[in-house]
């Protein structure tokens, strides 16, 4: 039997492992709210979603108060049923980030015990194109470091065979961002691919001037320039560079992917499963983007979001940020430059249960 017998929610605070600023905030915690349900015939499946430091008490009152109480009784196995169910009952709250965190922790619970139950990785049973895919770093780009310090975390990155670095940019003149990617171009050469990323800080006006000033250093992208909802803006852009522009991680439904893709104002998708609102959209929107000939290079979670982009054709490149390692006992595997998705039956986190205990919030 697979009827759900059991709905439980948590939520802890695990700390960031380096200091993390961008142009618009800094990154103190990762308030994380986990799901565990468990099914007659004794399988657990353990799904989760994250804030970076606020809002994480409501997802979980949202959890507890209204949807766990719903799943008593229900087939695990129906994943879209359930999850079309859920969104039906918080149709007043959506679209919006509290709603979509909330049905993803669901969500990818109801994945891991669907993986679990079929004895399958979530790699294989969501797709199964390839296990090993590309991976760049973020972790020494980061907008207060300084160009010294980028360039050798860039060369730290090229010596491991990543394939690219992530620089953080919106410096208060464009001009400063050019130099500190000059600097990393020029140390890493002509091959390493360099993302960069202005977290939604810019106006149409000032992002033109921005990729114009970043043009000459070959950026592989320009991420989140203006705010998410500026579809048109994006569009705008878009057409003024040769920079491909990179959107996603602050996108809370399938459809708002749509609009990017027909207005031609996003050269690569970056959806994040736990803001999109679980694995099953995320797929959604993957299989969406590739109809568009555009690839899927997900928003952090480096943990889950192997297994996704090794699933779909158009899966490109993992963003490596390490965040779980406090919590769970192991840890993704990077090899000659290739992140590994999983091959255990499940979404692949093997969480440390007392590790979590201790940074509960009551």
């Amino acid at each position: 039997m697979t009827m759900i017998t059991k709905a439980t929610a948590l939520l802890a605070d695990i700390a960031v492992e380096t200091d993390r600023t961008d142009a618009v905030q800094s990154f103190v915690k990762q308030e994380t709210i986990l799901v565990t349900l468990t099914t007659t015939d004794g399988i657990e499946g353990t799904g989760y979603a994250y804030t970076i430091g606020t809002g994480g008490s409501s997802v979980l009152a949202l959890l507890r108060d209204h949807l766990l109480p719903l799943l008593a009784g229900k087939d695990a196995r129906n994943v879209e049923g359930l999850w079309q169910e859920l969104f039906g009952l918080t149709r007043a709250t959506t679209t919006g980030a509290i709603t979509s965190l909330a049905l993803a922790a669901i969500d990818t619970a109801l994945w891991d015990l669907r993986c679990k139950r079929a004895g399958e990785p979530l790699w294989r049973l969501a797709g199964g194109h390839r296990r090993e895919i590309p991976v760049y770093d973020t972790e020494g780009g980061w907008l207060h470091l300084g160009t010294d310090e980028l360039v050798e975390s860039a060369l730290a990155a090229k010596e491991a065979r990543f394939s690219g670095v992530k620089i953080k940019v919106g410096k208060p003149h464009p001009a400063e961002d050019a130099e500190r990617l000059r600097a990393v171009r020029e140390a890493v050469g002509p091959f390493l691919h360099i993302m960069t990323d202005a977290n939604q800080s810019q106006s149409l006006s000032s992002a033109v001037r921005l990729a114009a000033a970043l043009e000459p250093y070959d950026p592989y992208w320009l991420e989140e320039p203006m705010p998410a909802d500026d579809i048109s803006g994006h569009a705008r852009l878009a057409r003024s560079t040769r920079i491909p522009v990179a959107v996603g991680e602050s996108m809370y439904a399938p459809m708002q992917f749509r609009g990017y893709l027909e207005a031609g104002a996003a050269s690569v998708v970056q959806v994040d499963v736990a803001r999109v609102g679980g694995i099953t959209p995320w797929l959604k929107v993957a299989h969406l983007a590739e109809t568009f000939n555009v690839k899927v290079c997900p928003h952090f979670l480096m943990e889950l979001h192997v297994s996704l982009v090794a699933a779909v054709a158009n899966g490109a490149y993992v963003e490596y940020i390490p965040q779980l390692r406090a919590v769970t006992r192991t840890e993704l595997t990077v090899r000659d430059g290739l992140a590994v998705a999983p091959d255990e039956p499940g979404i692949g986190i093997d969480w440390d249960i007392d590790a979590i205990d201790r940074r509960r919030v009551s």
